[in-house]
């Protein structure tokens, strides 16, 4: 198993790397105008080919049934590690992933945004967070993946994959922080490493709450993340053709 695990992981760099390869060259014999854009975006190229690839690999996976074995080792390992007194610490995590909290935080976004004439930014908020919520919905429809039952936990809306929370945090934290990126660069590292932080907690809570496999998270990070890079990346590189 470990094997194969380092087999996927190195055919997942290689593609990434291909794909990178050839935009690469893309940009160096079709659009030398990108050049500078190319450069100065390298790292969020990246990141989007690798969560992309990541969220491919992993759907692969569980519309295949191979990933029953390992979710359920992981999320009974979960288990038994938290402590049930910190239950109560991981409900209020999962209930920031929640419309209740996220709705509001990204009306409450968007319209601090249009006020300062960041149109762009408040589209990009908008556009990732509508689009991760119907993603979710889509997806749940098709897929019908059961919940796990390995104990008794509360009852939530729809198949467990995706995990709605993780997508939608994700797609709402990450377009955040590309905001702040764009228009604070000096407070990008933080506005990463605390979205960074928000999507890992929630996808915890997920899994120590009992309601989602460790893969319905981990697909649903990938997921929710390529969804504001992939809206940002789009939108620079087709204003300079």
């Amino acid at each position: 198993m470990t094997v194969e695990a380092i087999l996927d992981l190195v055919k997942l760099a290689l593609i990434v790397a291909g794909v990178y390869a050839a935009f690469a060259l893309y940009v160096a014999h079709r659009q030398p105008g990108w050049s500078a854009a190319f450069v100065r975006r390298r790292l969020a190229l990246l990141w989007g080919l690798l969560v992309v690839a990541g969220a491919v690999k992993v759907t692969e996976g569980v519309l295949g049934g191979e990933t029953g074995p390992v979710d359920r080792a992981v999320l009974l390992l979960i288990r038994e590690a938290v402590p049930p007194p910190l239950n109560p610490f991981f409900d209020v995590i999962t209930l920031t992933g929640s419309s209740m909290a996220l709705v509001p935080l990204a009306l409450l976004a968007v319209a601090l945004l249009l006020l300062r004439k960041h149109r762009f930014e408040a589209l990009l908020v908008a556009a990732s967070t509508l689009g991760g919520a119907s993603v979710v919905y889509v997806v749940k429809s098709l897929v019908g993946r059961e919940r796990p039952h390995l104990w008794q936990t509360q009852w939530y809306w729809g198949s467990s994959f995706p995990s709605g929370h993780t997508l939608v945090v994700a797609a709402f934290a990450t377009a955040v922080a590309l905001c702040f990126a764009r228009l604070r660069p000096a407070t990008r590292d933080v506005a990463v490493s605390a979205a960074f932080a928000w999507i890992l907690l929630v996808a915890l809570s997920r899994l120590v709450l009992g309601v989602h496999w460790p893969t319905d998270v981990l697909a649903a990070a990938c997921i929710g993340a390529a969804l504001p890079l992939a809206i940002s990346l789009g939108a620079e590189f087709w204003q300079l053709r």
